[in-house]
């Protein structure tokens, strides 16, 4: 919004501040003033302004120079129109007859006659001011209203006259009603609409713009000044039904002043008059007694004087808001206040100020034209105590272990498509619907966080970066809308190659990086017994969104925690990702139910380790978790650790293996396992080594397993 300070100036006579102080002054207020344009000697300066959707009311001159005077303490120029009544004269037979037949849509109308009016092109101060705003004069009729706009605020309507067939009739439009608006545009009119019209046709889209019939060109003699008030939500559902945005629709939908028609409707007369003519009979205004009640007429607000110091608090100057600062303050603003008691004021509201309703509305009206910044900086006081989300520790060594690993870390949106919904639900039909979605594309709360790790990774690699390791730690959402469960999660995305290290070549990102991040997580809970499974591509029970021959699922503590693997060609493909993708999510719902694991730092034993060697054949269905828990579950205090060291599997051995894998039955596979016994406190002593291999023997024996000769 362009304003100019030389028109500000001309409602605050007193005021001595250079514009530049002005501006922040303002701006220090909520009054945003983004830019200051110098429009050369004796013509002040352009304010480029952002007013917010809920201040209306400074959506023009008069009521910024309102807040720049309550800012300084200055009185206001007051606003008058010479020679115009108010409202109707008792005795006066009104000049034209207004009917109201919507009165929930239409609050208030007012009409005046001018009769013998010249069309011609606006002079003097309109013309100047117009320029300097860089605003496109049109005739002094139009550009009458327009000004008045820019003046008060209060957007109105210049009819001619003489087309207008009978009475003025505030009504809905009829089914089916066309009406070719000032755009030039016919309009196809809804029964919702609020119109305008005479006795036999639509004159104007209440509100929004008026209509091509009747408006003012240069033969007009006659003119129907109107100037109203309109129910907002009307106004905003006519304004986005017809694509018609305009300075009367941006007004009237956040809710116009509604005692101001009268004095509008005359300000528009007077600068029309100045060319001639005059005004034939009084001012027609209907009222609408509840939208009266509802606006102008609302309720007094109690204000309590201790309520103001306890907000506020303290001031720079120790001595905080005192009661004559409030009361001063409010009534700049356009409040009324009578005492209510020795610490408490009745408070009258402004009709210009709809989001005033409650105490603590006047408590913030207060604060922020004594100004934020005079206030001293206090902490709040706090009784309680920070408490900490259960799982926050957990969450964070989930996120430490991935960063470590070089993966980064990625937000996405919490809503997806149905389609996605349908492919990533853990369970059917377990997807939530929005009630009132931003799109198509994002109309369900995402019940995987995959759907937006998906679109992450697609956005990278089709940017040209072709190495991805991302991660999201986020929730997920199931359920019906009227219960939907939440519970966290975490996905991961893989794609491109990884940096070997110095001098070596880059390597492909395959299926095995991404399980040794989903292990890297996992090894930070204390699990339990913890297996890697592959899906059975015969089976079909890997999900639909992961390979069914390239994945597989992690089960801890009986529960699976985890599914990984690569993206599938036909998803791949659906997606335009043109490189293969590894992905995987783990539900850390399941995974937080277990332990973190503590390390323990131990003293080094100075005493030798002494390693043995078990050589075991084992069908293949034994597998390697079987073999860890048999060993592990002996109570040997002095075994430090074991692993595989070499692996042999029948008709499968390569020459330099096949002396070692001859003999090896079908279906079985050799294993060479390393053990290492060690005791802090001494050396061992052969027959307690002899006993803790006889144990192994016979544990592994247990399980299905050959020793080897």
């Amino acid at each position: 919004m362009k304003v100019l300070s030389n028109w500000l100036r001309s409602y605050l006579p007193g005021l001595t501040a250079g514009d530049r102080e002005l501006a922040e002054a303002l701006t220090l207020r909520g009054i945003a003033v983004e830019g200051i344009f110098d429009l050369g000697p004796g013509n002040g300066h352009l304010f480029e302004m952002d007013i917010t959707t809920n201040r209306v009311d400074a959506m023009n001159h008069y009521g910024i120079a309102r807040e720049a005077a309550a800012i300084y303490g200055l009185p206001l120029a007051p606003l008058a129109a010479a020679g115009f009544a108010a409202g109707n004269s008792p005795s006066a037979k009104p000049p034209i007859e207004v009917r109201m037949e919507a009165p929930d849509l239409c609050g208030r109308f007012t009409a005046r006659v001018l009769k013998n009016v010249q069309i011609q092109p606006s002079t003097g101060e309109v013309r100047e001011r117009f320029a300097l705003l860089e605003q496109k004069p049109i005739s002094n009729a139009v550009d009458a209203t327009n000004y008045v706009t820019l003046a008060i605020g209060h957007p109105t309507h210049a009819f001619d006259l003489d087309k207008v067939e009978g009475a003025i009739v505030l009504r809905r439009a009829r089914q089916g009603e066309k009406l070719k608006t000032l755009d030039g545009v016919e309009r196809v009119l809804d029964p919702e609409d609020l119109v305008v019209a005479d006795e036999r046709k639509a004159l104007a889209l209440a509100g929004v713009m008026g209509g091509w019939e009747t408006m003012i060109a240069p033969e007009t003699k006659n003119v129907l000044v109107e100037a109203a008030w309109f129910d907002p939500l009307s106004i905003r559902r006519s304004s986005k039904r017809h694509g018609l945005h305009t300075d009367a629709s941006h007004r009237f939908e956040r809710g116009a002043d509604f005692n101001a028609p009268p004095l509008a409707s005359a300000f528009v007369s007077q600068l029309l008059l100045l060319a001639g003519g005059g005004v034939e009979g009084g001012l027609v205004d209907v009222i609408v007694p509840a939208a009266a009640a509802r606006t102008a007429g609302r309720p007094r607000i109690a204000l309590r004087h201790r309520e103001v110091r306890r907000i506020l608090g303290a001031t720079e100057d120790g001595r905080g808001v005192d009661w004559e600062s409030s009361r001063r303050l409010l009534q700049a603003l356009g409040c009324g206040l009578e005492e209510a008691g020795s610490d408490a004021y009745s408070v009258s509201l402004p009709s210009w100020r709809l989001d005033l309703e409650r105490e603590i509305d006047l408590i913030e009206e207060i604060a922020r034209v004594y100004g934020y910044d005079r206030f001293a900086n206090t902490l709040p006081v706090f009784s309680g105590a920070v408490v900490s989300p259960p799982d926050r520790a957990k969450q964070a060594e989930v996120r430490r272990g991935l960063l470590a690993l070089g993966w980064s870390e990625a937000v996405s949106s919490s809503f997806c498509s149905a389609a996605d919904a349908a492919v990533f639900a853990p369970q059917p039909g377990t997807a939530v619907a929005m009630g009132n979605p931003l799109s198509e594309e994002a109309g369900m709360l995402r019940p995987s966080l995959l759907p937006g790790m998906l679109a992450m990774l697609a956005n990278n690699l089709n940017r040209n970066v072709s190495d991805v390791q991302l991660f999201e730690i986020g929730t997920c959402f199931s359920g019906a809308p009227a219960r939907v469960n939440e519970r966290p999660a975490l996905a991961l995305g893989l794609s491109g190659a990884s940096d070997a290290g110095p001098h070596l070549p880059l390597r492909a990102f395959d299926f095995y990086d991404i399980k040794g991040a989903v292990e890297e997580i996992l090894d930070r809970f204390a699990a339990g017994p913890v297996f890697f499974e592959p899906f059975s591509g015969a089976a079909g029970l890997a999900p639909s969104w992961l390979h069914p021959l390239r994945s597989a699922r992690v089960v801890a503590a009986g529960e699976t925690v985890a599914c990984f693997g690569e993206l599938p060609p036909a998803e791949a493909q659906q997606r335009k990702l043109r490189q293969a993708v590894f992905v995987g999510e783990v539900y850390l719902d399941r995974l937080y139910r277990l332990p973190l694991r503590h390390p323990i730092a131990r003293e080094l034993s100075r005493y030798q380790a002494v390693r043995r060697d078990f050589s075991f054949v084992f069908p293949t269905a034994v597998r390697w978790q079987q073999i860890a828990e048999a060993i592990g579950g002996l109570d040997i205090a002095d075994l430090a650790g074991f692993a595989p060291r070499e692996i042999f599997r029948g008709g499968r051995a390569q020459k330099a293996e096949a002396k070692a894998a001859a003999g090896l039955p079908a279906g079985h596979y050799s294993i060479l396992i390393g053990v290492a016994f060690q005791s802090p406190s001494r050396t061992l002593r052969d027959e307690e080594l002899q006993s803790y291999s006889q144990s192994i023997v016979a544990a592994l024996e247990a399980i299905g397993g050959k020793q080897r000769a």
